[in-house]
C-alpha cells in the first residue's frame, strides 16, 4: 500500500477488521517490522488523537517518528504555484515535500479543507502533492475532504458493539436483521466544519454491511462522491427510528448544488439547537451506542447525560485509532 486516502485503498474490509482484532489482541505482535524505519507526521492543523494515536502506532510496529507541526518552527509553506512569493510564506511546498522524504520512510499528512474554493479542497491538492513528490508511501491523517483513519477506526469499534451483524461473535443466524442500523446525524455549532469526518464516514458504511442513513437539515447535503446510495432522511425522527448507533456530528456546507455556499453555516445555530442529541433523541432509537469522533462542544453536538451515558463508545472509539493506525502502518511497511 503505497496510499492510504478511501476506503478502497484498504481493500477487504473485513479482512481489515480481522487485522484489527489480531493487533488490539497483541499490539507489539509486529514491533520489529519498523525497524530503522522512520515516519514523518506532518500537521498543518491541530490535533490530539490523531498525533498520539499515530505516533503511538508507529513505536508499536518498532518505528522512529518525527513529528513536524509546520505552524510552529517551521517556515510558512506556499502550497500555490505560479505565485510570486513576496508574502509572508517563506518556502514552496514542491521544495519542502522532497527535502522531507529524504528524512524519512513514510508520511503521513494533516491538512484540513480551506472552506474557501471548494474545486481547490476536494482536489486534495495539498495530499497529491507530497504523494508526486515525496517519493515515500504517504497516508492521510485528515484531509480536505477525508479522514479515513477516523472512519476505520468507528468502524472498528461498530464491529465491537454489534449484537445483530456478521461481525459479532454472539449474533444469532436466525436474527433477520443481520445488519445493525447506523445513523449518521447533522448536529449544530458555531463555527463552520469541513465535511472530512461525514465523508469518510458515509463512505466506509456504506462499504461495509451496516444499513446506513444520513439525517440533516436541507442544504447540507453531502458530496454525492461519498454518499451514493445512503438513505438520506431529512426528519431526523424518523431516521433515528431502530438504529443501533448514532454517529453526530456537524459540516458546513458542502456547496455540491451551490458551490456559492461552501463552507457556509445556512443557519443560525440557536435555531438549530433541537438536532442537538438529547435523551430525547436516543429514546427514539434502539438503546442505540452514541458516537463522535471528538474534540466534542457539549450541550451544542450532544448533552452531558447522552456522551456520559453507558452506551456512549466516545472513549473505545478514540481508543481504536491506535489500532486502525496500527494496521495502515503496518500494511504500508509490508508493501515496502
Amino acid at each position: 500500500m503505497k496510499s492510504f486516502l478511501n476506503v478502497q485503498d484498504l481493500g477487504d474490509l473485513k479482512e481489515a477488521l480481522r487485522e484489527a482484532a489480531e493487533i488490539k489482541a497483541d499490539r507489539y505482535k509486529y514491533d520489529t517490522l519498523g525497524k530503522n524505519k522512520t515516519l514523518l507526521m506532518v500537521f498543518f492543523n491541530n490535533s490530539l488523537r490523531t498525533r498520539l494515536s499515530t505516533q503511538k502506532a508507529a513505536m508499536n510496529l518498532g518505528m522512529n517518528v518525527i513529528v513536524l507541526d509546520v505552524n510552529a518552527g517551521a517556515w510558512k509553506l506556499e502550497t500555490e504555484r505560479g505565485v510570486i512569493m513576496d508574502g509572508d510564506k517563506s518556502e514552496h511546498l514542491l521544495e519542502a515535500i522532497p527535502v522531507m522524504g529524504s528524512y524519512c520512510d513514510v508520511i503521513g499528512i494533516r491538512s484540513f479543507a480551506g472552506l474557501a474554493d471548494r474545486d481547490y479542497d476536494y482536489a486534495e491538492t495539498v495530499y497529491h502533492q507530497f504523494e508526486k513528490y515525496s517519493g515515500k508511501p504517504v497516508f492521510a491523517m485528515e484531509t480536505a475532504t477525508v479522514h479515513p483513519l477516523q472512519a476505520f477506526a468507528d468502524l472498528i469499534t461498530i464491529s465491537e458493539y454489534s449484537e445483530c451483524s456478521e461481525y459479532s461473535e454472539n449474533s444469532d443466524s436466525s436474527d433477520k436483521r443481520k445488519r445493525p442500523k447506523v445513523v449518521l446525524t447533522w448536529a449544530p455549532h458555531p463555527r463552520s466544519l469541513p465535511q472530512a469526518v461525514p465523508n469518510s464516514f458515509a463512505q466506509w458504511m456504506l462499504a461495509a454491511d451496516v444499513d446506513f442513513v444520513i439525517t440533516h437539515p436541507e442544504g447540507y447535503e453531502l458530496d454525492p462522491a461519498f454518499t451514493k446510495g445512503a438513505t438520506i432522511e431529512y426528519d431526523q425522527r424518523k431516521a433515528f427510528e431502530d438504529a443501533d448507533f448514532i454517529y453526530a456530528k456537524n459540516w458546513s456546507c458542502p456547496g455540491v448544488t451551490r458551490p456559492e455556499d461552501y463552507g457556509k453555516i445556512l443557519h443560525d445555530y440557536h435555531q438549530m439547537m433541537h438536532w442537538t442529541v438529547d435523551a430525547e433523541h436516543m429514546s427514539w432509537t434502539n438503546n442505540a451506542h452514541f458516537m463522535h469522533c471528538l474534540p466534542v462542544r457539549r450541550g451544542m453536538i450532544v448533552t452531558d447525560d447522552v456522551i456520559e451515558a453507558p452506551t456512549s463508545l466516545v472513549i473505545p472509539e478514540a481508543a481504536n485509532r491506535e489500532i486502525s493506525a496500527t494496521v495502515v502502518l503496518k500494511r504500508i511497511l509490508q508493501s515496502m
